[in-house]
C-alpha cells in the first residue's frame, strides 16, 4: 500500500475508535445510573413501602455487586480492546439484569425498560451479528425467566404477553440501532477520509506556496507581516516565525505603495515599477491582493526580475538559435568561397604589394567571420557532453602546448601550472578544450597592462573542500565591478569586434559537465576565470579504463 493512504487509513481507524470510545464512556454513565437505581430500590427511603424481594439477600448481593461492576467497567473503559469491553459491559447488564427482573418482581417491568437502551448500545457499539446476538440473548433471557418463575416458584401475575412485548421491543431497537451504526460508522469513516484528504492537500499547498520561488506575504491592516514563503524570508533577511515584523521596516517602500493601493479603492492598480529591497537584493515588482472580502489582511506577491528575465532570455536565446543556425549555413557557404578566392589570389604574382595588404585585411576579416559562425553554430547546437576520466593536469599542459603551436603569441607569456601530480575529473575533453581556448584567448587579448606583455598561467589545483578547479590567471587591470556583473550574459561584449558569445557558450559547456564557471575579482593582482569541477564529479580512474592525459588527443 502507498505510504499516503496507508497514513490516511490509519488516522481513520484511530479518529473512529475515539469517537466509539466516547459513546462507550456514556454508556458506562449509564450503566452506573442503573446500578444506583436498583440499589436505590433495595435500600432507599421508600423501599420500606414497596413489597419484599423474593429473595432478600440474594437481591442485596446482586445489586451490590452491580454497582461493583459498573464502577470497575467505568474505571477501565477507557483502556483496552473497545469491542471486548463492550461485549463484557452488555453481557454483565444482561446477566443482572434479568436476575434483577427474577428477584425483584417489583420492579421488573422498569429493570426490563432500562434493558432496551442496553440492547440499543449493543448494536451501536458491537458488529451487527453480535449486536443482534445480544438482542436474541436478552429475549431468550426474558422469555426463560418467565417461564421459570411461572413454573417452579410462584408466579407473580404477569400476563405471558408482557415479555413477548418486551422480546419485540428488543428486537426492533437491535435493528434500528445496528442500522444506525452502520450508517453513523460509515458516515463518519467518510468525513475523516475527507478531513485526512484535505489535510493532506493543505499541506501540499503550503509545500508549493513555501517552495515557490515567487515572494508571497500575507499582511495585515497594521502592516504586520502574518506569513512568509522560503523567497520572501530571503528579501527580508532572517526572522522567527513567531516574530511580528512591520512591513514599514523591513520595506518602506513596499509599504508606501500598499498604503497607496489601499487607498485606491476597489479596482485601483498597484504600482508595479521594479524596486530594489535592499542593497544586495535583485529587483522585483509586486503585486496585491485581497486575501477575503471584507478583510484587512493583504496578499502580496513579489516576483523577481531576474528570473523573469531569464525566463524571456532563454526564449528569445532559443528562437535565436533556431534562426542562426539556419543563417550561419547560408553565410558559410559564400565566407569559404571567398576565403579559396583570396588564397588563390595570395598565391598570383602579378598582385602589387600594396593589394597585397588589402587581401591580408580581407583574409583577417574573413576568419573572424568564420569564427563568429562557429560560435553562432555552437550555441545553437548545444551538443551534449561525453564526459570521460581526464587527467587535467596533463591537459592543460598539453592544451597549452597545442595553444603555443597554433597561436604565435610573440612577447607574451602562457604556462601551465599545477599544484598535485595527478588530479582526475570527469569532463568532456573536447568541450573542456574549447572552454580553456575562449578564456585564455580572452586573458591574452584583454588581460595585459597598457605597453606590457601579457602573462598568463593555467593552474590546476583543489579547493579547501577537495574539488578540483582549472584557474585562467592574467595580470591586467582586472575587470570593473559593473561589466563583471553582465560578463556571462550572451551578446554582451566591451568589444567593438566580439560577438558576446564566448563566456557565455563557455559556462554552458561547464553546466554540461556538471562543472561552474565564475569570474574571481583579484584587486591589484589581475583577473581569474576559474572551473570549478563538482566533487560527485571527481571519481578516481577505474583500472582498465582509458583516462585522458597529456599524452591522449584532446
Amino acid at each position: 500500500m502507498p505510504l499516503l493512504p496507508l497514513r490516511i487509513a490509519t488516522l481513520q481507524v484511530a479518529d473512529a475508535d475515539k469517537a466509539l470510545r466516547r459513546e462507550l464512556h456514556f454508556f458506562t454513565l449509564y450503566r452506573l445510573l442503573e446500578a444506583a437505581m436498583l440499589l436505590l430500590v433495595l435500600y432507599g427511603p421508600f423501599s420500606g413501602f414497596l413489597p419484599e424481594p423474593r429473595h432478600e439477600l440474594f437481591a442485596q448481593a446482586l445489586a451490590i455487586s452491580y454497582v461493583f461492576v459498573a464502577v470497575l467497567l467505568f474505571a477501565f473503559g477507557r483502556t483496552g480492546d473497545l469491542r471486548l469491553n463492550a461485549l463484557i459491559g452488555i453481557g454483565a447488564d444482561l446477566s443482572f439484569g434479568i436476575l434483577a427482573i427474577h428477584t425483584i418482581p417489583v420492579a421488573a417491568t422498569g429493570i426490563a425498560l432500562m434493558l432496551i437502551f442496553n440492547v440499543g448500545a449493543a448494536a451501536l457499539l458491537l458488529p451487527t451479528r453480535l449486536g443482534i446476538g445480544m438482542a436474541l440473548v436478552a429475549v431468550a433471557g426474558l422469555i426463560g425467566e418467565y417461564v421459570w418463575t411461572s413454573g417452579v416458584e410462584d408466579p407473580d401475575g404477569r400476563a405471558l404477553v408482557e415479555p413477548l412485548m418486551f422480546a419485540v421491543g428488543y428486537m426492533a431497537m437491535a435493528t434500528l440501532t445496528s442500522v444506525l451504526g452502520r450508517q453513523m460508522r460509515a458516515s463518519q469513516a467518510l468525513a475523516e477520509r475527507r478531513g485526512a484528504e484535505t489535510a493532506h492537500l493543505v499541506e501540499v499547498n503550503e509545500l508549493i506556496i513555501r517552495r515557490l520561488r515567487t515572494g508571497v506575504l500575507v499582511v495585515n491592516g497594521d502592516n504586520e507581516i502574518v506569513l512568509a514563503n522560503e523567497a520572501a524570508t530571503a528579501l527580508l533577511g532572517s526572522r522567527r516565525d513567531d516574530e511580528v515584523v512591520s512591513l514599514d521596516i523591513l520595506m518602506p517602500e513596499l509599504a508606501r505603495r500598499l498604503t497607496v493601493w489601499r487607498n485606491g479603492g476597489i479596482g485601483a492598480k498597484a504600482d508595479e515599477t521594479p524596486f530594489q529591497p535592499g542593497p544586495d537584493q535583485p529587483e522585483v515588482v509586486p503585486r496585491f491582493a485581497r486575501l477575503l472580502a471584507g478583510s484587512d489582511q493583504t496578499l502580496i506577491f513579489l516576483d523577481d526580475t531576474s528570473l523573469l528575465s531569464q525566463r524571456a532570455e532563454s526564449i528569445t536565446l532559443a528562437t535565436l538559435g533556431r534562426f542562426s543556425a539556419s543563417l550561419a549555413h547560408e553565410i558559410r557557404n559564400p565566407l569559404a568561397a571567398i576565403n579559396y578566392a583570396v588564397q588563390l589570389l595570395e598565391e598570383s604574382d602579378d598582385i602589387r604589394p600594396a593589394d597585397r595588404r588589402l587581401l591580408e585585411i580581407i583574409h583577417q576579416q574573413g576568419t573572424r567571420m568564420n569564427g563568429i559562425v562557429d560560435n553562432v553554430l555552437g550555441l545553437a547546437r548545444r551538443e551534449p557532453a561525453k564526459p570521460e576520466h581526464v587527467e587535467l593536469a596533463g591537459l592543460t599542459r598539453q592544451f597549452v602546448d597545442e595553444y603555443l603551436a597554433g597561436h604565435p603569441i610573440e612577447n607574451d607569456t602562457l604556462l601551465a601550472t599545477s599544484s598535485q601530480a595527478r588530479t582526475t575529473a570527469m569532463a568532456d575533453p573536447r568541450q573542456l578544450h574549447q572552454v580553456l581556448t575562449v578564456l585564455v584567448h580572452n586573458a591574452l587579448l584583454y588581460g595585459r597592462k597598457p605597453g606590457e606583455p601579457a602573462r598568463v598561467t593555467v593552474h590546476v589545483h583543489n579547493d579547501d573542500k577537495g574539488a578540483h578547479r582549472i584557474d585562467v590567471i592574467d595580470r591586467g587591470p582586472g575587470v570593473p565591478e559593473r561589466v563583471a556583473l553582465q560578463l556571462f550574459r550572451p551578446f554582451f561584449t566591451t568589444s567593438a569586434h566580439g560577438t558576446g558569445l564566448g563566456l557565455y557558450i563557455a559556462r554552458e559547456l561547464c553546466r554540461a559537465n556538471q562543472a561552474t564557471l565564475e569570474y574571481v575579482p583579484t584587486p591589484g593582482v589581475g583577473s581569474c576565470f576559474r572551473i570549478r569541477f563538482t566533487p560527485g564529479m571527481q571519481e578516481q580512474p577505474v583500472p582498465g579504463r582509458r583516462t585522458r592525459s597529456a599524452t591522449a588527443g584532446a
